[in-house]
């Protein structure tokens, strides 16, 4: 009988993986939380006419890489294909907006078909953050540097850049729009295929070609900074004014423009040169009229997503170079930080009884060794772990209602195994967990001793 297969463009995350995922999220999560955003949980299934309304009809995203399809009742529906629409309509119908800033954060799998391509997959994973009711550049200024921080803590801040750009307001995008068509009108037949197409639905997009001939032409095409009125040039100069004063560097890229209909004022991209062709690690923007467009009052918005298989990769990638150079590297996938070994199966009762103990007083991580095997064996799978500490319960452990504790890791303060009674080994433990081993490497995931 054939064996089932992953389907094509979706992708499993494999325990090695999932450890270096999981720190990836906690620690932009950890930074989204100290800036004040507020968690919410969205559903994977939207109405489709939500993201055509929101997201723009005549965008790739809703022509070419949905996932839609007929409910029972034939209602129209998809697999989101990004977070800010089903965030606003949230927002909306539950009335978050009435009168109140809100600073929210998602997290999860997003879908989209396209060809699949390392870091781009047809279901992917981003973490969104989307603030509303501000109109000032204080909230575009403070997602940056938010994500400057995120960078910053993710060890990847030297890899990546942040690109810069206005589209203005909608009068301004107006005025360019038009100047762009009577530009790009006379040069369409060199043009790529999908850029003439792109002429008469989203003129804008053009900017964004990959086709070399479409980028020469495109390299003399009008700059929108001449196309902004006061109050654009303002908000956008304020913008960068708080970047300039927290120090986060930027490159203003006047040809940056985001795929989506919705956005105005600030766009923003942070991309690297470390993944090859697929290089945008997050992006956003500012898009104050979305929240009237998907039938709320008027309501500024602004907000991010950052692509979460391309930022593991990038981090995986870097903690990889820090190893080649001989510097310590964070990244170490790691099952648990005690594991519990016993000697034979008439400790096995007592054995259970400590790592319950443990797990009681401690919030760290205890693997029990499971099944029958050899000391030194059990050591060695203690080893492949990743655990700090080897608790090992024996004949006389177990008489005398205590473990040996064994450290495992280099930089921990006793060198040699001790036998211990229950009280001081869960003391020791509670200690340890404090206080940070002085070398070695550091567990990837969950809680840690030393955290």
């Amino acid at each position: 009988m054939t064996a089932f297969q992953l389907v094509r463009g979706m992708r499993d995350i494999l325990p090695d993986d999932a450890a270096r995922w999981r720190e990836t999220e906690e620690l932009v999560i950890n930074v989204l939380q100290r800036y004040g955003y507020r968690e919410i949980r969205l559903p994977l299934l939207e109405a489709t006419a939500l993201f055509a309304r929101g997201v723009g009809e005549a965008t790739d995203l809703v022509e070419k890489e949905m996932y839609t399809f007929p409910d029972r009742k034939g209602k129209s529906l998809s697999l989101r294909p990004e977070g800010t629409a089903g965030c606003v309509r949230a927002a909306i119908e539950h009335g978050l907006l009435r009168g109140s800033t809100q600073r929210l954060w998602y997290h999860g799998p997003m879908f989209r078909y396209e060809r699949p391509q390392q870091g781009r997959t047809r279901e992917h994973a981003q973490i969104g953050a989307e603030a509303f009711g501000v109109s000032s550049p204080d909230i575009d200024a403070e997602l940056l540097i938010l994500l400057a921080r995120a960078f910053r803590e993710l060890e990847v801040a030297d890899a990546v850049t942040l690109e810069l750009n206005t589209l203005g307001a909608s009068g301004c995008r107006t005025a360019y729009r038009q100047a762009l068509l009577d530009y790009l009108t006379p040069h369409a037949d060199a043009l790529d295929d999908a850029s003439r197409q792109r002429l008469t639905t989203n003129p804008l997009r053009v900017l964004d070609s990959k086709a070399p001939a479409t980028r020469a032409i495109v390299a003399d095409a009008p700059n929108i900074l001449d196309y902004l009125d006061a109050d654009a040039q303002t908000h956008f100069d304020g913008v960068r004014r708080r970047l300039d004063q927290t120090g986060v560097p930027y490159e203003v890229n006047p040809r940056l423009v985001r795929g989506l209909d919705y956005y105005n004022h600030t766009v923003f991209e942070w991309t690297t040169t470390a993944l090859g062709s697929q290089n945008a690690v997050c992006a956003g923007g500012r898009y104050d009229g979305l929240v009237e467009r998907l039938g709320g009052r008027a309501t500024p918005g602004a907000g991010f997503a950052i692509g979460l298989d391309r930022l593991v990769l990038l981090r995986t990638q870097r903690a990889e170079d820090r190893q080649t150079e001989g510097r310590r590297t964070k990244i170490r996938c790691c099952a648990a930080d005690i594991y519990v070994a016993c000697v034979t199966e008439a400790q096995a009762a007592h054995a259970g009884s400590v790592a319950e103990s443990i797990r009681d007083a401690t919030r760290l991580r205890v693997l029990r060794h499971a099944g029958v095997a050899s000391l030194k064996s059990q050591l060695r799978a203690a080893d492949r772990s990743g655990a700090q500490w080897a608790v090992i319960i024996g004949e006389e452990e177990a008489r005398q209602g205590g473990a040996s504790l064994r450290p495992l890791r280099r930089g921990s303060e006793a060198s040699e195994q001790r036998l211990l009674g229950l009280e001081a080994l869960l003391r020791e433990l509670q200690a340890g967990a404090k206080a940070p081993p002085t070398g070695g490497e550091v567990p990837a995931n969950g809680a840690r001793l030393g955290e």
